[in-house]
């Protein structure tokens, strides 16, 4: 089954014992490997977003430099918090980054995961609680979503600074299928199900709620499909995406070999995230020969289920040895697996 293969880029830098030392260098990298996947054919460049940590945050300047860059990758987020945004002033900026890049944003939101410090949208000015956010995480989804729409809204001043028609203004500027183009991370059947009532696109990611004694790829799997079913009884007048997330470190040379041939995670894990009750679900790193990995993702069925393939990358190795990794993946995996 054909699929859209992207990268995912946390935009880690370290001033030790990593390639990419600072931000400068972290944000510049980001860029050249997006430039370089996409001469590779890979269809996706996409950042996490984290804040107060030393890794990409606001990625809107970020999304703009990649499109001045590129022509055709899609430019995508995985994800954004909600629990820190202005759904109106995201809006504005998700929809000028659109422009810019040509429709070709997919904006990746959620509650997110633990942040580096505690409660950290309070210093954006939110005084909610954890538990508190969940509910408003979701209902600035909702906002950001309508927002979206292009609704006119806001009463027009009677002695406006410009010239401007009757009636009431919306969002400025408008980006007309900006809407479509928006995912819901969600972690459990129930969040996926409430995804597509709503008319987002579904992005798991390597881990997910614990809800069956199953492996990750199954109950992962199982989410996707939940999802297309409330898709359909929904009766949204576009056709959905789903997306997943999986570690590939495919081992061609001896650096591969020393690098990831004994530093991997062979086996799904089940742990624990702050503040969350119940056990999560890590979905394993596949590692080794490309003929070795064509034979193990075969048997992955939430990858069957998906549309979309985000491979995460280590970006404290640095843009050559990303580009590397997404060569191999793009010409020795991809077409044994009838991904391309």
């Amino acid at each position: 089954m054909t699929k859209k293969i992207g990268f995912l880029s946390f935009g880690f830098w370290q001033p030790e014992h990593s390639v990419v030392k600072t931000a400068k260098q972290s944000y510049e990298e980001t860029v050249q490997l997006a430039v370089e996947a996409e001469k590779l054919g890979v269809d996706g460049a996409w950042v996490r977003v984290h804040h107060f940590a030393d890794q990409i945050g606001t990625p809107y300047p970020l999304m703009a430099a990649i499109a001045a860059k590129t022509s055709k990758i899609e430019i995508g987020t995985g994800l954004v918090d909600m629990r820190y945004e202005n759904p109106f002033m995201m809006a504005e900026n998700v929809m000028s980054t659109d422009i810019l890049a040509q429709s070709r944003i997919q904006m990746g939101v959620g509650r997110g995961s633990p942040e580096q410090v505690l409660d950290g949208w309070k210093y954006w000015g939110y005084d909610y609680s954890e538990e508190e956010m969940k509910n408003i995480a979701r209902a600035r989804g909702l906002k950001f979503l309508d927002l979206l729409k292009g609704e006119r809204f806001a009463e027009p001043n009677p002695q406006p600074m410009f010239p401007q028609g009757p009636g009431l203004r919306r969002l400025e500027p408008f980006s007309p299928t900006m809407q479509q183009r928006v995912w819901w991370g969600a972690g459990s059947q129930a969040t996926a199900i409430w995804a597509a009532e709503h008319g987002m696109n579904l992005m798991s990611s390597t881990l997910v709620n614990y809800e069956t004694n199953e492996p990750f790829h199954v109950q992962q799997a199982k989410q996707l499909q939940v999802f297309k079913e409330a898709w359909k009884k929904a009766g949204h007048d576009f056709k959905p995406r789903t997306l997943v997330t999986r570690s590939i470190m495919p081992i061609v040379n001896d650096l591969d070999r020393q690098l990831f041939a004994e530093n991997q995670q062979p086996q799904d894990a089940v742990g624990y995230l702050a503040y969350h009750q119940n056990p999560t679900i890590f979905g394993k790193m596949y590692v080794g020969e490309p003929d070795k990995l064509i034979d193990e993702l075969k048997e992955d069925t939430a990858i069957q289920e998906a549309d979309t393939v985000l491979i995460t990358v280590p970006s404290t190795l640095g843009v050559d040895y990303n580009a590397h990794i997404l060569k191999v993946i793009m010409e020795d995996v991809a077409p044994g697996l009838g991904w391309k």
